[in-house]
């Protein structure tokens, strides 16, 4: 079962390849496979319609199942602010967090409260549609710390680590991430779609 890894995001596309690998599916990306595919235009109202439109846009043009995400940054103190903004908050990634830490710039520790966001959406060519959201609550730094991870990771400081996310190997981001919650909450179907196909063609044979 080939299923198509609808993002131009080499961070996400790693994560995701190491969280599905064991599914024994034959993993596509559009960077490497299909890099002159326009990326869809994210104007949706919230993360679940940001997905779901990559999914069907990368679906459509592809003709393979595709898996999108969309994720971001909610900050309690900015009332839920980036949100679906977080990767437009500023031109670059350097931007965005020391725009992030002015608009935090006097507000305690205890209301620097946040959560990474992402909702993962499979959309099959048969129409099917399947979301699933996953979280990882955590605090905003008042400064950056940690070598690995990208985005707004090195700011998301996690108490019961005692390290940002950025401070995490790889394999233990991978296991608690927004996004590893989001697309393992997927497993259980891309399993049973895998089983039907298989069935589906051994009675073919």
């Amino acid at each position: 079962m080939d299923l198509l890894l609808a993002t131009g995001n080499a961070g996400k596309i790693r994560e995701m390849e190491s969280i599905l690998k064991p599914l024994g599916l034959t993993l596509r990306n559009v960077k490497r496979d299909f890099p002159t595919l326009p990326e869809p235009e994210e104007d949706g109202a919230t993360f679940e319609e940001n997905a779901l439109k990559k999914a069907r846009a990368w679906m459509k043009a592809t003709g393979i199942t595709a898996l999108a995400d969309d994720s971001g940054l909610e900050v309690d103190a900015l009332g839920g602010g980036p949100g679906i903004h977080s990767a437009r908050y500023a031109e670059t990634t350097g931007a965005r967090n020391a725009k992030l830490l002015a608009a935090l710039s006097g507000v305690s520790d205890e209301e620097r409260t946040a959560r990474f966001v992402c909702v993962a959406a499979l959309v099959r060519p048969d129409g099917t549609e399947v979301t699933r959201r996953g979280e990882l609550p955590g605090r905003i730094a008042t400064e950056p710390s940690g070598e690995g991870g990208f985005g707004y990771d090195p700011l998301m400081w996690l108490d019961e680590r005692g390290c940002t996310v950025a401070s995490l190997a790889e394999a233990e981001k991978n296991r608690i991430s927004h996004r590893a919650r989001a697309v393992e909450a997927l497993i259980p179907t891309l399993r049973e779609w895998k089983m039907d196909l298989r069935s589906r063609r051994e009675v073919e044979s």
